[in-house]
């Protein structure tokens, strides 16, 4: 009933997405100093736990049941109501639906843990619990829906293949809001406490990628081996334009910035990695590099307090991405691609409709993420008070500290 090689597969996928997780945690408690470390990895691990619960209980309904054609699904798979062990994910007809389910839930889980970056170290953890909870009902699973579920954007044409109008632009940008809203630091940091955990990080992001990617396929065949290579390609493009970068108008080939330009290169390509060829990967990642590292050049010259980046990498490498899908996607990769983009001989609407639509998600992503961290604000404070950040969130609200303090 089931393909066992694209079933066996998936589950493999799936494993590397879930492990993007605590990268992406190992990542940020590098970037942060020596008494954060705990409070910016607990915001990650948090949501492994939590967004199950969610997801299981309401969200997988609410992103794959009904609504075709609208914004949000129904209720009618509650706590997978209907499911069984012969349940099969009719999107192909060749793994079983609980594969489907916990694969997407992955997804779930790391995209508002991407935004934590922005805001290290301001942020009361009850907030966060509240913010994740609300952020996760409003934006992630109405976008999920609509791209992926069968709904309005579907339905319109516009492709994201892995996540970068669901996943990265969103996040990005509510990344942007989060940081607005916070404000600054009060307490400067000397900058990261750990880079080797920052590469460790990194490392587990990049292997965990390919799953994201190539297992957004949701089966094996050629285009899951050009996705996977399209990932690895983009990323190390963008890693070396960054570092080239960074070189010559910094006057140092520094560490972190080649780890960011691969980050930057990852979530760049992913709207893309399954409808374009490999040359048009190449040409991603450079873009990415430069792109993303200006980006973040700019926000530091505007002084917006974007701990980790986050914006400028996610927001900015997502949000390109799927503006350079609608230049590159050819219908010789994937099939699914019914109109080629603009270099690839197409016309104007596939990209008019990409770039409407990240343009839409974007302003959305921010809105509501500052109007909602506003109105948490007047449930459980938000900010942290100037004698926690201080001390250290890990052991003010926490209890906890990574390491022995001076």
């Amino acid at each position: 009933m089931f393909d066992t090689g694209s079933t066996g597969f998936m589950l493999i996928a799936t494993s590397l997405v879930m492990l993007m997780t605590p990268g992406l945690a190992f990542f940020y408690g590098g970037l942060v100093g020596r008494k954060n470390v705990l409070a910016i990895m607990i915001q990650s691990f948090v949501s492994l736990g939590w967004t199950t619960v969610i997801w299981f209980a309401f969200g997988y309904s609410l992103c794959f049941s009904g609504g075709e054609g609208g914004i949000i699904g129904n209720l009618n798979m509650a706590f997978l109501a209907g499911t069984d062990l012969n349940s099969i994910y009719t999107g192909n007809n060749k793994i079983p639906l609980y594969v489907f389910c916990l694969y997407q839930m992955m997804f779930a889980i790391i995209t508002p843990a991407l935004i934590t970056g922005a805001f290290a170290n301001r942020v009361r953890f009850p907030a966060y619990m509240v913010f994740l909870t609300l952020w996760l009902v409003f934006v992630y699973f109405p976008l999920v829906h609509m791209v992926w579920g069968g709904g309005l954007l579907a339905q319109w044409g516009v492709l994201d293949f892995a996540g970068g109008i669901v996943v990265h632009a969103s996040a990005g940008m509510a990344a942007l809001a989060s940081v607005f809203y916070v404000g600054k630091r009060s307490i400067a940091e000397r900058g990261p406490h750990s880079i080797p955990l920052v590469a460790l990080g990194t490392g587990l992001l990049w292997f965990g990628w390919y799953g994201f990617n190539a297992g957004s396929e949701l089966q094996v065949d050629a285009i899951t081996g050009i996705a996977f290579l399209n990932t690895d390609i983009a990323a190390s493009f963008a890693a070396i334009t960054w570092l080239i970068l960074a070189w010559t108008l910094e006057k140092k080939p520094k560490f972190v910035g080649l780890l960011t330009g691969a980050v930057a290169g990852l979530a760049t390509i992913t709207p893309a990695a399954g409808f374009v060829n490999v040359q048009s990967a190449a040409v991603i990642g450079i873009v990415a590099g430069i792109v993303c590292y200006f980006a973040v050049s700019l926000k530091n010259k505007m002084q917006w307090d974007d701990a980790l980046d986050v914006w400028g990498v996610h927001g900015v490498g997502g949000s390109i991405g799927v503006i350079l899908l609608g230049l590159f996607a050819t219908n010789a990769v994937n099939p699914m691609v019914t109109t080629n983009g603009l270099f690839m001989g197409g016309g104007y609407d596939f990209l008019f409709k990409q770039v409407v639509t990240v343009l839409v998600v974007c302003v959305y992503a921010f809105v509501f993420s500052y109007v909602m961290l506003w109105l948490i604000n007047f449930v459980t404070p938000v900010k942290v008070t100037k004698e926690e950040e201080a001390a250290g969130l890990d052991s003010s609200l926490h209890g906890e500290m990574a390491y022995e303090q001076d």
